[in-house]
């Protein structure tokens, strides 16, 4: 039995939660490192401070994945935890811009990213659950759309409170300035009511319903994946004994004999505790079949398809952490000329980079159509090798243009990458899935943006203290050669609906 194609508003209605969750997050990437700076985060401090955000990500998504894929409630399967992350996410808004120290600020950072986590995880598998498989690039594309409408408006707010409405973006040493406390206190309402219009809005078939839809269109899907048994204990032990001594001996040789700092040391502690993590799942799966081992045994069993998107994601991802934690200082410090965060030059290029950000949300929400359409024209490898591309060219010139102006074109080649990102990996990916494990794969599927996350957070503050003499701009020059790496990695990928 074939699920029915949906109309346009239903689509719509579905999707539309997107708009709030990407305006909190739009906020944050724009926004945190300024906060971080301002209360007194060192250049070469930030991508330790943002660790938290990746981290967080990497451990609820499978969770909250593998609890919707097993919930059925009055709201359905998925939109409780869109609900419940709405609130948590809107009360962390609000708190954010009020933190009264560095590390109050850091904590919250990792408080409102797990709320968000908790919304948007199970925005990605409602794709797979409600739409069938010639609807899902609609789907996801139309997500696209409505990342890049929020991340418009939230981006250019403090820019616009202070231009058109004479809200001062600046304020005494150690304090946030007013336009960006007022813009996170509107990104609270607006991430909430619009998660509300797609709980309230919104449908979700039935478990009994999904049975009788799966069939069909999961015998081909299930085809790519390795058949395990329940039990993996062994397996678990012997790659997590790897994994562990691999992080502790890499943590003593760089400690002893060659750099360590707070972010090496989370790097390869991360490496050490993913190898203890499969050590207590392999024991415990011994006597009990629970859902931490459940999520283990399915990232061994993960579809051919999968493993090949993970290593095109994990150079995506890795040149737009760069980007959302160093387009601030590169901008202010490369390109205004700025040094003081307190002055006024310092949060005129802040602010401008809340313009940049607008631009590469917005091209990207009318691209999310244009790729729609190309795909059906061309394929989706072809379109995601593309607009990579053109993502990296547009990092890379940050470096070569001085007038900020021009930049606005650079953000267009970037806006083209972020629509593709949102939509062309998770199209491919779906078809390659069960459908009664579409919410805990999705889960994982994250592991490969928040490692390359994790990894850019560990090892580029080092790169810009010690070898890029504290300029920032050389980690957009990183992350754009990075992109285009992903684009090429983009031909190895089997898409099977293509």
């Amino acid at each position: 039995m074939k699920k029915p194609r949906l109309s346009f508003w239903q689509i719509w209605n579905m999707s539309f939660g997107f708009f709030g969750i990407q305006f909190g997050f739009a906020l944050q990437n724009a926004n945190v490192s300024r906060i971080f700076e301002t209360l007194g985060a060192s250049i070469d401090a930030i991508p330790v401070l943002w660790i938290a955000a990746p981290v967080t990500g990497l451990i609820i998504q499978p969770v909250i994945g593998h609890m919707s894929d097993n919930t059925w409630t009055r709201l359905g399967r998925r939109r409780p935890y869109f609900l419940a992350g709405a609130i948590l996410a809107s009360i962390s808004l609000i708190i954010m811009p009020n933190s009264p120290s560095l590390w109050i600020a850091a904590g919250m950072l990792w408080i409102m990213d797990a709320s968000i986590n908790v919304s948007m995880e199970p925005f990605r598998a409602f794709v797979g659950d409600m739409l069938p498989p010639e609807q899902r690039t609609v789907g996801f594309s139309m997500q696209s759309f409505f990342i890049g409408t929020g991340a418009i408006i939230a981006s250019a707010l403090p820019y616009v409170f202070t231009n058109l409405f004479n809200v001062s973006n600046t304020a005494p040493e150690g304090e946030i300035p007013a336009s960006v406390k007022l813009s996170f206190y509107i990104g609270a309402a607006v991430f909430f009511f619009s998660v509300a219009w797609t709980v309230f809005t919104s449908n979700e078939y039935s478990p009994e319903e999904l049975r009788k839809f799966s069939g069909k269109e999961t015998d081909g899907a299930n085809s790519g994946i390795e058949k395990l048994p329940v039990s993996q204990s062994g397996k678990f032990i012997k790659y997590g004994i790897y994994w562990l001594v691999t992080g502790i001996l890499l943590l003593l040789i760089f400690a002893s004999f060659i750099y360590i700092d707070y972010g090496l040391t989370v790097f390869f502690g991360g490496i050490a505790l993913f190898g203890l993590l499969q050590i207590i799942a392999g024991a415990i799966s011994k006597s009990s079949q629970n859902g931490f081992v459940t999520v283990i045994n399915d990232l061994y069993g993960m579809p051919k398809t999968m493993k090949q998107l993970a290593a095109v994601q994990f150079f995506s991802w890795f040149a737009l952490f760069a980007m959302w934690i160093y387009t601030t200082p590169a901008v202010a410090h490369h390109i205004f000329g700025a040094q003081d965060t307190s002055s006024q030059l310092y949060n005129e290029g802040a602010d401008w980079v809340g313009v940049l950000m607008a631009v590469y949300n917005g091209f990207a929400a009318v691209m999310a159509f244009f790729i729609m359409w190309l795909a059906k024209k061309t394929n989706r490898k072809t379109v995601h090798t593309i607009s990579l591309i053109a993502g990296g060219i547009g990092l890379i010139s940050f470096y070569f243009i001085k007038n900020p102006g021009l930049l606005l074109i650079s953000e267009l080649g970037i806006g083209l990458a972020w629509a593709s990102i949102l939509a062309m990996p998770y199209a491919i990916l779906t078809g390659s899935l069960p459908q009664n494990k579409l919410g805990v794969y999705m889960g994982i599927f994250n592991f490969f943006i928040v490692i390359p996350q994790i990894t850019a957070a560990a090892i580029l503050g080092f790169f810009v203290r010690d070898i890029f003499g504290n300029e920032a701009i050389y980690a957009l020059l990183l992350g754009g050669m990075s992109m285009i790496l992903a684009a090429f990695l983009v031909h190895f990928v089997d898409d099977d609906d293509d």
